[in-house]
Order: C-alpha cells, then structure tokens, then sequence
C-alpha cells in the first residue's frame, strides 16, 4: 500500500541523520529516467565508483486510480545504504496498476536492456522486491532465468496468482455464507465494487458485534490463515487470548483483505474477462484441520455455543462456484510457478503477514522441492506482525546473505542469530520501522520458522491437471 507523504519525509530525515551519523556523505549518483514504448515509467541509479552489481527491484501492488511512479527501491533508508555501498539500483512503474504481473515482467526486462545501453551489462543481476513484485520477481527469474544471477522476493505471492485467489475465495464464501447469507454480495463477477466493499463492510461489523458472529469470523479467517496479531509495534497476542487474537483477525479483515476480496477483485476479472476462481470440490472441514488456525476456531464455537459441525455442514452444502475457464488460463499465466528456479533464492517473510499469509512460503517451498532444485532455495522469517513490515537493516542483511552466497557458492549465516547480528551491526539508524506517520525503533527479530502448508494447490502442475473448476482438488495438495 502507497506510504504517506508524512511517512516519506520521516524515512528521508532518518536517512539524512544515518548519514550523518556514519560521517558520510550519499554518494554521487547518476540518474536517468524516462518512459518505455508502453508507457511505463522508469528509474535508473548508479553511484560513482558502481561495484558492477545491479539490484531490479519490483514494486507491489498500486490500486486502480492511485499514482504510478517509478521506483527502484523499497524505502528512502535501504536505498541509501546501498547507493552508498556501490550498488546501482533500477525499476519501473509497470504500464497499468492492479494486477499488473502480464505488464510487469515485460516492462522489467526492458528496464535491464536499458540499463545496459546506457551503462554496460553488470557483473552481477539480482532481482528484488516486496509483496506483488515478490511474484514479479519470482516470475521474472523463471521467464527469463538467463538474465539473473540471484534473487530476493520479499513477502512474496509466493503461492501463485491462481492459489492465492482461490484461497481468497474460501474466506469471502465462508463469510458471505455463515456471516452474511441472503446479503446479495458479490464474490465473483463483482458488478459495483465500490457498493459490493460496503456491504461487505456493514456485515463484517454487524458479525464482530455478537460473539457467535466473531467465531464465524474467525473460521473464515483459519480458510485464509489470517494471523491473530495486527499492530507491528505490539507484542503478538498468546495463543489461547481469542479475544485479542479474533479482534485483531477482524482489522485486516477491514483494513487489508476485504478491499481485495470483495472490491479489487474486479480488476482482475476485467484482465481475466471472467472469474478465474473456484470451489467446487473443496472440502472445507478438511481446510480447517489443516489451518493454522483450527484450535482458535474450535475454542471461539465453543465460548460463543454455537455448533461448528452445522456451520462446516452448511458451507458443505451452499452453492459452489465455478471458475471461467479462460480467465484461469490468464491467472496461471501471470503467475504460478514450476519450481525449476536456476539460480540462488533466498525469500524472506514477517509470520505476522495477514494480507500475503506466510503459508505462502510453503507453497513455493514445495514446488522447488518437488522440481529438485531445493539446494538453490533458502527462506528466512522475521517475527513481527504487518505486510512486508522489515527494517530497512533486516532488508540489508538478507540481500547481504543472498551475496555471501553468489561470492562463495554455499549458503551460509542463515541462522536467526547470524542474520541478527549483521543487521544490529548497521546501527540504530537502519533498525527502525514505520506505523502510521511515527517512526519507531525496532530491534532486528529473525526468528527460526517453519510455517505451516499453504490451504491450497499452487503450482503450475497441480493448477493445470485439475484446475479448472471441478473435482476434489484440495486432496491433491
């Protein structure tokens, strides 16, 4: 989400004070701009005395109608950090918000053949970025794997386009069907996305106003794993306080998820020319024993006395939807993965993350297993609540482990500890993050990791051999 002009001028005058501190001064930089033939805009920056290393960076997702600058980092911090370290950055805007991976890939590549007219080819190539350009990133290494060296997707759509949007479906029926049945809203083919987001916000309120109304909430919450812990300068709520755990399930629901899944949604059909979702054949009884979130739900039906057996049954029961199949043929194109990744990736992701849920990883985890390529995968995991919500240092000492790694063929210092340390080490200047418009200071919080399996198939084969739209596909995951 686009961060405040507030924001923007805290993040500079943090960046101003770290220099200062460091006793340095940026460093000179060359700077080229300009618009490719589709109409993207792009950014090119190289510091004098370039270490030959070029880092592409993908945006994230930018809403229909907002701004679409280019950019080329992720925050004002990182990117002096690295300019100062010698490392020339680069990015677009992509030439349409929205889902824009069909334009995206395309756009990022002629960035890279611009760069190297202008500048000569690098030594090194190393693809970045955070939350859509996660998927970017993957999916650029894995169409045009000859013009990468490394890669560093950063709370990624690691799951793919098709299963991420699927998953997304499961919440929004759960909710429509136990939370808001005869409502009239819209989950796939949405007409007004504007009204469809307000009834989906009236109900959403109506339900965390009774108790049996907030277990309905939190079972369709577990269908998309939503974490129980909003606020990334508060400590995550105990596993046994549903109260807290529920109410901070209901803020992303308001304030993150439902804005995509009951408006923004649209704008996929409209890429897609039809609904590229489905749930036919999805078992749901079967998707909360896997959740991560199943002893929460099961606690909440009980303190709330009402049956969960009857709502499974229910949603068992309620009218399933269909997928159209070529607008499922467009979602697996931009993007799922196949795995068979060439290079070195090191990801990263908060267990925190309620928009992009860190199941996402394994998701990916999986694919590259399954391809025999796990030995050029690595993931590493920050605790902290929020969407991409790192410290520009814990960004720093991850894309510096990813270069340990291209420097000497072998992974190491991935332990939580090791990659602590070496983000302590930039100082107080880079450990900080941003809530709201208040800059707070934020000790790096890697943490050993291993999240539970994403709720449904992901991967280029699985969503190809059965996806479309009928049969017990969630069996196959």
């Amino acid at each position: 989400m686009p961060k405040a002009t507030t924001t923007r001028r805290l993040l500079g005058l943090a960046a101003a004070i770290l220099l200062a501190i460091c006793g340095r001064a940026e460093a000179a930089t060359t700077t080229q701009a300009g618009t490719l033939a589709d109409g993207a805009a792009w950014l090119i920056e190289v510091p004098d005395g370039w270490n030959g290393t070029l880092l592409l960076y993908s945006h994230g997702y930018t809403s229909p109608g907002s701004s679409n600058p280019a950019r080329d980092v992720g925050d004002p911090l990182t990117r002096a950090a690295l300019l100062a370290q010698g490392f020339a950055l680069a990015g677009s805007s992509y030439a349409t918000t929205g889902w824009a991976i069909h334009e995206a890939l395309p756009d990022q590549v002629a960035v890279l053949d611009l760069f190297e007219g202008l500048f000569g080819k690098p030594a090194r190539t190393i693809a970045w970025g955070h939350s859509l350009g996660g998927i970017i990133t993957a999916g650029l290494i894995q169409r045009y794997p000859h013009r990468f060296d490394a890669a560093l997707p950063m709370c990624g759509v690691l799951a793919g386009g098709v299963g991420t949007w699927n998953q997304a479906l499961d919440a929004a029926f759960a909710f429509a069907t136990l939370a808001a049945p005869g409502s009239g809203l819209d989950l796939v083919h949405i007409a007004n996305p504007g009204a469809n987001l307000a009834l989906a916000q009236g109900a959403l309120a109506a339900a965390q106003a009774t108790a049996q109304g907030r277990a309905r909430l939190a079972l369709a919450a577990a269908l998309a794993d939503t974490p129980g812990w909003f606020d990334p300068t508060s400590p995550e709520p105990a596993a046994n306080d549903l109260v807290a755990r529920e109410a901070n399930q209901f803020l992303w629901m308001k304030f993150v998820t439902f804005p995509f899944i009951f408006a923004l949604r649209a704008e996929l059909e409209f890429r897609a020319g039809g609904n590229p979702s489905w749930n036919t054949g999805v078992d749901y009884r079967r998707q909360l024993h896997r959740s991560a979130n199943r002893e929460q739900v099961a606690a909440a039906y009980q303190d709330a006395g009402l049956d969960l057996e009857a709502d499974l049954e229910a949603l068992e029961h309620a009218p399933r939807i269909a997928a159209d199949p070529a607008a499922v043929s467009y979602l697996a194109s931009n993007i799922v993965f196949d795995g068979r990744i060439r290079i070195p990736v090191l990801t990263l992701h908060t267990d925190g993350d309620g928009l992009v849920n860190v199941q996402q990883e394994s998701a990916y985890r999986r694919t590259v297993d399954e391809a025999g390529r796990e030995e050029l995968l690595r993931q590493v995991y920050v605790h902290r609540a929020g969407h991409c919500t790192f410290t520009p240092a814990e960004t720093v000492a991850a894309l510096g482990t990813l270069l340990d790694r291209l420097d000497s063929g072998e992974w190491h210092g991935l332990r939580a500890a090791d990659l602590n340390a070496r983000a302590a080490a930039l100082g107080p200047g880079m450990n900080l993050i941003t809530s709201g418009s208040t800059v707070v200071p934020t000790p790096p919080a890697y943490v050993p990791y291993h999240p539970a399996p994403f709720l449904r198939p992901s991967d280029a084969v699985r969503e190809r051999r059965g996806g479309r739209g009928c049969g017990r596909e969630e069996a196959r995951n």
